[in-house]
């Protein structure tokens, strides 16, 4: 079996006198890459870190993070990035579940201190400081990282991703998408604690010998900026959220539009990009950005479109080489080759063994052949390119059909002047359920929940309209940028 350690040492090897990594506004080598990493094994083992072991670690984006990584696995370990903002109480629970070695973090954590041996660290250090860590029942050592996720519904559950998982993630995807080379500079400020961060903005360039711009963290964007322009960058995977910010930059004059327009590569992932969004890429750049699609659970990528060319807008691309998939119902039910709209389960080596100390939840998200559900509603169109209709758990159903949430926003981000939107489903006595709208609009715009569900009357079937709609300012999004639409379910239950 080969690791990742194994991959990424000798490019970094062969970039001893050359650039490898940006931070701070400063260029370094593989060999001042390559010293952190000793530097850090050598406090590791002298902790007593050993095979099997599990390091926590709650830093923002910085050289350490891979080089923690990189020297956990020469120690035969299991590097676990975690969010240190997730909370006590759901940090406890996960902690406990990972049963870690040792917890990194930038504060001192008084909570967990006498639970964990704790240990702090600033972004900006090449090395760590001595410790004694406490020996815990070993994992796999095939496992390279383990995740939080917290799923739909909000309860956290651990993810353990093997050197293999992450291997063959890195090279379909490198594949899929063109044109990535060890001669881009990629943007690194996807958290780490993130899957599609660690994985695509970190060890897949890591992995192919490209270079990295370390950015500790995307607000405020200004940092984020100054890489892009100074490093410069080429390469930027980044949720939509980030890619709004940057736009909403050039409107106003902080960012040209052709340092944007030069990147070879900028693909969204981990929520859905509005339309309003393409379209606003290229007006402002003159050319469209790319879309992806994939999970904690498959390391992540699933689906990736392979360039501005060839992609289908509003789609996340085909599925990357190596998976097998099918099609079921919501109830389970295996649907018909040919068909092309039910819910995506998958089968490849990206996929993870199972969820952490958790059969349960492993036999309930896997079928007797292997196969994982992806939770996800999706549809292919005649080229095999998937559009990601909604989490089974988001589909509003009216009256016994079925609404797309999705599709509904789509035709409301039509509505001049609305930045976003967002559609729950809410309890009805009669239908079951009903559409709610929350609207964000533009500055300086102004709309009436009037004007907006006429406008939806005029635009899709009666069941599918939102029967209320409420403006806000900003919605509620989780550490990745990605929207919490169970806090507006809830919200609207409340309302």
């Amino acid at each position: 079996m080969d690791r990742l350690e194994n991959i990424i040492i000798p490019k970094l090897q062969a970039r001893y006198d050359k650039k490898s990594f940006w931070f701070n506004g400063e260029w370094n080598t593989g060999r001042d890459f390559l010293e952190i990493i000793d530097n850090c094994e050598s406090v590791l083992k002298a902790a007593g870190f050993s095979r099997g072991q599990r390091l926590v670690v709650m830093l923002k984006n910085s050289p350490l993070i891979p080089a923690l990584s990189l020297a956990v696995w020469k120690l035969g370990g299991i590097f676990c990035p975690l969010n240190e903002k997730a909370g006590s109480i759901s940090l406890k629970g996960t902690l406990d579940l990972i049963k870690p070695f040792a917890v990194i973090s930038e504060h001192e954590l008084p909570e967990l201190e006498n639970l964990w041996p704790c240990i702090t660290a600033s972004i900006s250090d090449r090395t760590l400081k001595p410790f004694t860590g406490k020996t815990q029942p070993p994992e796999p050592e095939d496992y390279a990282v383990i995740f939080s996720t917290s799923g739909t519904s909000g309860n956290p559950k651990a993810v353990p991703l093997t050197h293999g998982n992450l291997i063959s993630n890195c090279e379909a995807t490198k594949e899929t998408v063109y044109p990535l080379n060890e001669h881009d500079v990629f943007l690194t400020v996807l958290p780490n604690f993130h899957s599609f961060g660690y994985t695509c903005a970190t060890m897949l360039p890591l992995s192919i010998g490209a270079k990295i711009a370390i950015v500790p963290s995307f607000l405020p964007p200004q940092q984020s900026i100054r890489a892009i322009v100074e490093a410069p960058t080429s390469v930027m995977y980044i949720v939509p959220a980030m890619l709004s910010f940057l736009l909403m930059s050039v409107e106003k004059g902080k960012l040209k539009p052709e340092v944007l327009a030069r990147q070879s590569v900028i693909c969204t992932g981990g929520d859905r990009l509005s339309p309003n969004v393409h379209k606003q890429a290229l007006n402002l750049l003159g050319r469209d950005v790319m879309e992806g699609y994939g999970l904690t659970e498959t390391s992540p990528v699933l689906c990736m479109n392979h360039d501005c060319e060839t992609q289908h807008p509003g789609t996340s691309g085909p599925i990357i080489p190596g998976y097998e998939y099918k099609l079921k119902t919501r109830d389970g039910e295996e649907l018909p080759k040919g068909e092309r709209e039910g819910v995506l389960w998958a089968k490849g080596p990206s996929i993870t063994p199972g969820y952490l100390h958790a059969p349960e939840i492993t036999a309930e998200r896997f079928d007797s052949e292997g196969f994982f559900n992806t939770g996800d509603y999706v549809r292919f169109d005649d080229d095999g390119y998937v559009s990601i209709l909604d989490r089974v758990t988001d589909i509003i159903i009216v009256g016994g059909f079925n609404v797309y949430p999705q599709e509904v926003e789509k035709v409301l981000c039509e509505y001049p002047g609305v930045r976003g939107a967002v559609v729950v489903g809410v309890h009805h006595d009669i239908n079951g359920e009903i559409p709610k709208a929350y609207i964000q609009l533009e500055d300086g715009s102004q709309a009436t929940e009037r004007d907006i569900v006429k406008f939806a009357k005029a635009k899709m079937a009666h069941f599918k309209v939102p029967r209320s709609v409420e403006f806000v300012t900003e919605f509620p999004v989780s550490a990745t940028g990605k929207i919490l639409r169970r806090v507006l379910r809830e919200r609207a239950k409340n309302s």
